[in-house]
């Protein structure tokens, strides 16, 4: 079981932050990717489609053959993390919690700010989860929606005059309530950090803090890991497979851009079906 491959995915390129994390943390551990590149974003979608989506998402990762899952996908995380755990009898972590936990540590004011999906923002998950980590210490929560950041991410428009306007008026708002602390609630958000830390701004001499779960989100997959017996033993690199459901070409830019080396492996697939389509 140790030997085999952790399962990573999310709704397009935001979960590779996570991967990214975690190959740092655990370089031995062999990685399949899952990006469903075909039917990004999820964050508009209904509760229902939502959970039908990562329980699609979800079993053609154990038909692979993974040890555990790893939702690094925040609107999955809020909307389908207990339909998964009921469905799959596997190891299974999710983005969410590790980044409420570090939100609630990093604060110093209790006053946060929660950027992520429609989604996610209505289902109030990370205003619970944060408040539980809190011990509910008087914090105030602010969120705000960002709808447009997803599809700028997967354009490859992280650093444009577009996603600058963009930010702008999704952040101004936030900026005003004075936040200290500002969690990235969807795993595409990291990508553009240089453009949001620049919007959000600072609160007196201190710069807001950007709470990017995928750090914390490795560091908790190596625990469980270790907890289970599953941490793998084997002393050469890790191998990291990746399949999208459309789009290959244009995750493959963005991917290798993202992690900084090229792809080992990416194909193409449907994960309502068991059809290879093509192979890059």
């Amino acid at each position: 079981m140790s030997s085999l491959p952790i399962g990573i995915f999310d709704s397009g390129v935001g979960g590779l932050t996570v991967l990214r994390a975690v190959r740092r943390r655990l370089p031995n551990e062999n990685v399949i990717y899952l990006g469903d590149t075909a039917r990004v974003p999820y964050g508009m979608k209904s509760r229902g489609t939502i959970e039908r989506y990562a329980v699609e998402d979800a079993g053609f990762l154990i038909r692979k053959g993974v040890k555990m899952l790893v939702i690094a996908c925040n609107t999955i995380s809020a909307m389908a993390r207990e339909r998964l755990r009921a469905e799959f009898n596997l190891p299974l972590l999710s983005v969410l919690g590790p980044g409420a936990r570090m939100a609630a540590r990093v604060t110093r004011t209790g006053r946060i700010g929660v950027i992520a999906t429609e989604a996610t923002v209505e289902s109030g998950a990370y205003e619970r989860a944060i408040r539980e980590a809190s011990q509910d210490r008087g914090v105030e929560i602010f969120s705000r929606a960002c709808p447009l950041f997803v599809p700028l991410v997967e354009e490859g428009e992280t650093d444009s005059q577009i996603a600058r306007l963009v930010a702008e008026q999704y952040l101004a708002p936030l900026r005003e309530k004075r936040i200290d602390t500002l969690v990235l609630g969807c795993t595409h958000y990291p990508l553009l950090k240089p453009v949001i830390n620049a919007t959000i701004g600072a609160i007196g001499a201190e710069d807001v803090a950007l709470v990017d779960s995928a750090e914390a989100t490795a560091e908790e997959t190596a625990h469980l890991l270790e907890k289970r017996g599953l941490i793998n033993q084997s002393a050469d690199a890790g191998v990291s497979r990746f399949y999208v459901t459309d789009a290959a070409g244009r995750f493959h830019r963005i991917a290798e851009k993202i992690l900084e080396e090229p792809l080992d492996h990416l194909e193409a697939v449907e994960v309502w079906g068991h059809d290879k389509l093509e192979t890059k």
